[in-house]
C-alpha cells in the first residue's frame, strides 16, 4: 500500500474480518460493501429497507457468488431499533473489525425523528453515536478495530449552538445549516472518540472521511432546488462516482498506515473529487470543549454511555 495512488486494489484480503456498514444498499455504502465483500469480508448491511438491501446484495452476488453479505434492518432514527439491532448482532458475532458509520439524510425538510430529535442531527449524528456506543464492547475486544465516520464538506458550513443546538422551536433552521452542523458533530464526536480510546489504553482507532462532490442520492432534496436547476448541469461535469467518493472511507477503514484522528478526502482542487488522501479539518472541529459538550448531550439525549473497561 505504498503506492501514493490507493485504489480497491490496494485492499488486502480480508477474509475472517467482520464488517458493518450503515446505509450500505445504495451510495457510497453500497460501494464500500461491494469492494469489501470482494475481498472477502464478512459484511454486514445496516439499513431501513430490507427491500432495497436485498436488491443491493443480488447486485452484487450476481459480480461476485462468494460475497458474504449479510442484511439487517436499522432505522438510525430510532433508538428501539438501534438496540435491537446491537443486541441481535452481538448475538452472532464475536468481533468488529470495522463499524463504518456510512448512513445518512441530507438537507431535509425540518422534521423529527421518533425520538422527538430534528432528523438530520438525528440520524447523522446521534443514531450512530448510539450504535457505536452499544457496540463497544464489541469494539474494544477486537484487536486493531476502527470506526470511520462519513463526514462532509459541508461540515465547514456548521456551527455548533449548544442553546438551540435541534434547532427546537424551528429557530433560525436551514436544511444546509442543519446538515452542516450534523457532519460536523460527525467530526467532533470521531475525534473525541479517538481521545478516549488513546486515555483508555484502547486498541482501536476513530478516524473519518468524506467523499468530495459524489454522484449518489443523498441530494435527492437538493435536486429541486431553483438553484441546483441552474447550476446542476455545471455540478454535473464534476462531481465523480459513488464508487471514487467511497475511496476515502475504504481507505480510513483498511489502510494499515492509517492513524487515530484523522481524515480522509479526494486529493484534487477544492477536495471536490481524487484519490482518496489524508485531508486537514478546521479548528471548530478539533474544538475540544465542544466535542466534550456534544459528547454529554448526546448521552442525555440518548441514554447511552460508553463503557471503555476492557
Amino acid at each position: 500500500m505504498s503506492r501514493v495512488k490507493w485504489t480497491t486494489a490496494d485492499i488486502p484480503v480480508l477474509k475472517g474480518k467482520t464488517i458493518i456498514v450503515t446505509g450500505g444498499s445504495s451510495g457510497l455504502g453500497f460501494e464500500s460493501v461491494k469492494a469489501l465483500a470482494n475481498k472477502g469480508a464478512d459484511v454486514t448491511v445496516a439499513s431501513h429497507s430490507m427491500a432495497n438491501m436485498e436488491k443491493a446484495k443480488k447486485q452484487i452476488l450476481a459480480g461476485n457468488s462468494k460475497a458474504k453479505i449479510t442484511l439487517m434492518e436499522l432505522d438510525l432514527a430510532d433508538f428501539n431499533s438501534i438496540r435491537e439491532f446491537a443486541n441481535n448482532f452481538k448475538k452472532s458475532h464475536n468481533q468488529l473489525n470495522i463499524l463504518m458509520n456510512n448512513a445518512g439524510v441530507m438537507t431535509v425538510p425540518y422534521e423529527d425523528i421518533k425520538n422527538g430529535k430534528q432528523s438530520q442531527m438525528g440520524i447523522n449524528h446521534f443514531g450512530h453515536f448510539a450504535l457505536t456506543g452499544l457496540l463497544m464492547d464489541l469494539i474494544i475486544e477486537t484487536p486493531k478495530s476502527r470506526i470511520v465516520n462519513t463526514s462532509s464538506l459541508a461540515y465547514k458550513q456548521g456551527k455548533m449552538d449548544f442553546d438551540n443546538l435541534l434547532f427546537e422551536s424551528k429557530d433560525g433552521y436551514t436544511p444546509m445549516k442543519a446538515y452542516g452542523r450534523s457532519k460536523l458533530a460527525n467530526l467532533l464526536f470521531i475525534f473525541q472518540l479517538q481521545r478516549l480510546f488513546l486515555s483508555n489504553e484502547i486498541d482501536s482507532i476513530a478516524v473519518a472521511a468524506h467523499p468530495g462532490l459524489s454522484l449518489t442520492n443523498l441530494g435527492r432534496h437538493v435536486d429541486k432546488k431553483i438553484q441546483f436547476r441552474i447550476f446542476g448541469p455545471f455540478l454535473k461535469l464534476i462531481v465523480q462516482t459513488a464508487a471514487m467518493g467511497a475511496l476515502p472511507q475504504l481507505r480510513a477503514a483498511i489502510d494499515p498506515a492509517v492513524k487515530g484522528c484523522e481524515y480522509y478526502g479526494p486529493g484534487g482542487i477544492f477536495e471536490i473529487a481524487g484519490d482518496p488522501v489524508i485531508r486537514q479539518t478546521n479548528k471548530a472541529s478539533r474544538n475540544i470543549e465542544d466535542a466534550k459538550k456534544l459528547w454529554k448531550v448526546s448521552e442525555k439525549i440518548t441514554g447511552i454511555t460508553f463503557d471503555f473497561k476492557k
